[in-house]
C-alpha cells in the first residue's frame, strides 16, 4: 500500500469529514443507521459538550492518496482516573477501511496517550461510557437501537492484532413484547400490586428538571459499585436531559416507591433510529419537521430500555427483582398499546451483573448482540 498520513483533526473542514466518513465505511452495509450529524458534531465539540469540562480529546484522520481511510480518538476523563485509577487512558469513534489503516490510527492514540501520562488504554469509548462504549462483536445481522453503536466484523480481530485484550462484555437482550410475561413473572407482578406498600408511578414530565435529578439519585446509588461506573456532573444531567426530552414519554419512564420513598426507576425510550434512518442524518432542510411529527405519537417497533436501578440496599433482594417486574410489566403493556411496538431491548448489562442478567433470563429474552471493551498495557 502507498503511504499512510495520520494527522489530528484541525478547523471546521477536517471536523465535517471526520463525522462523514462513517458514510463511507458502511455505505453497503443494511444495518447500519446514519446517526444524526448534528448529534455528533455536538458530541465532539467542546462549547456544547459538557464532557469536555473534565475531559480533553484529541481526534485523527487516516488519509492514503489524498482519500480518507479512518479515523481515532483518543481521550483522557480526570473523573476516569479518579474513579477507576491513576493512567487509565481511552480511545474511541474507531473507524477503519483497511487493518494497515486501523494498526496505525491505534498506534497514534496510544502514543498521545503515553504523551499525557497514561499507562493502560481502554476502548473503544466513544467517548464516554455515556456515550457508545464496547465495540460490537457479535449480533452484526441486527440493527443498533438509539444509543448503540455498530461495527464492521473486521474491528476485533485488527484490535486484538494490536495487542489488546477483552475486559469486559455489554450485553443487549432482546424480548417479544406482545404477550405476556412467564407464569411465574405474572405472580410476582400480581403479588406486588396487592402489597399496599409498593406504588408504582409515571414520571411527570411537567417536573421534568426534578425528575431527573431523582432518577439520577437513584442512578448513582445503585449504579455505584458497577464497573466503569463514572458519575454524571450537573452540567452533563442538564445537557442529556436537554437531548432527551424530546423522546421522553411519562408512560414509559417510571419510579417506583416504597412507602412513599422513591428506591427504583426505569427508563424506556422508543427507538428513534426507526424514526431517523431514512434521514439519512440529515435535519436540514426537512428533517427537523419530519422528525417533529413523527414523534408528536411515534409508533416504532422496538422499544430499549437504557436504563433502571434499585438503589443499593435493597440490590439482591427479592423486592428489588418485584419492582423491576412490575416495572418492566406496566411499560410493556404501554408500548404495546400506545406505541405499537412489538419488541423490547434491554440493556446493555454489563457480563458480570447477574442480577439483571437473572431478571433478562427469567423474561424469555436472549442476548442479540455483544459488545466488548478491550484494555491493554501502553
Amino acid at each position: 500500500m502507498s503511504d499512510l498520513i495520520i494527522s489530528p483533526v484541525r478547523g471546521k473542514a477536517d471536523r465535517k469529514t471526520f463525522v462523514d466518513f462513517a458514510w463511507d465505511v458502511y455505505a453497503s452495509d443494511p444495518h447500519w443507521v446514519p446517526p444524526l450529524k448534528d448529534e455528533v458534531h455536538g458530541l465532539l465539540d467542546p462549547r456544547k459538550n459538557p464532557w469536555f469540562e473534565h475531559a480533553e480529546a484529541e481526534f485523527f484522520l487516516a488519509m492514503r492518496d489524498g482519500k480518507v481511510v479512518g479515523r481515532i480518538s483518543a481521550q483522557v476523563d480526570r473523573l476516569v482516573l479518579d474513579t477507576m485509577g491513576a493512567g487509565i487512558g481511552q480511545w474511541g469513534m474507531f473507524e477503519a477501511l483497511d487493518a494497515e489503516s486501523a494498526g496505525a490510527l491505534i498506534r497514534t492514540a496510544e502514543d498521545w496517550l503515553r504523551r499525557k501520562g497514561m499507562t493502560r488504554a481502554l476502548g473503544p469509548f466513544s467517548l464516554s461510557i455515556w456515550d457508545e462504549p464496547g465495540l460490537l462483536v457479535e449480533g452484526f445481522d441486527h440493527a443498533p437501537t438509539v444509543m448503540m453503536g455498530h461495527h464492521r466484523p473486521a474491528y476485533a480481530p485488527w484490535i486484538e492484532a494490536a495487542g489488546y485484550a477483552g475486559v469486559k462484555d455489554l450485553y443487549t437482550y432482546d424480548l417479544d413484547i406482545t404477550g405476556n410475561f412467564p407464569p411465574l413473572v405474572e405472580r410476582i407482578v400480581s403479588s406486588g400490586e396487592r402489597n399496599p406498600r409498593i406504588r408504582i408511578r409515571k414520571v411527570d414530565k411537567s417536573r421534568f428538571a426534578e425528575e431527573a435529578a431523582l432518577i439520577l439519585g437513584i442512578l448513582n446509588d445503585a449504579w455505584s459499585d458497577n464497573w466503569g461506573f463514572i458519575p454524571l456532573t450537573d452540567a452533563e444531567i442538564a445537557y442529556a436531559g436537554k437531548k432527551l426530552k424530546p423522546i421522553v414519554f411519562e408512560d414509559l419512564i417510571r419510579i417506583a416507591e416504597v412507602e412513599g420513598e422513591p428506591v427504583a426507576f426505569m427508563i424506556t425510550l422508543p427507538d428513534l433510529n426507526e424514526l431517523t434512518r431514512d434521514l439519512n442524518g440529515n435535519l436540514l432542510p426537512f428533517g427537523w419537521a419530519k422528525l417533529l411529527w413523527r414523534l408528536r405519537k411515534p409508533q416504532v417497533r422496538t422499544m430499549r430500555v437504557p436504563l433502571m436501578g434499585v438503589v443499593k440496599r435493597l440490590q439482591a433482594s427479592r423486592l428489588a427483582s418485584q419492582l423491576a417486574f412490575m416495572m418492566i410489566e406496566y411499560i410493556r403493556r404501554d408500548s404495546v398499546r400506545h406505541y405499537g411496538a412489538s419488541r423490547g431491548e434491554i440493556g446493555w448489562i454489563l457480563d458480570d451483573n447477574q442480577g439483571m442478567k437473572s431478571i433478562a433470563e427469567m423474561l424469555d429474552s436472549r442476548i442479540n448482540k455483544v459488545y466488548r471493551i478491550y484494555e491493554k498495557a501502553l
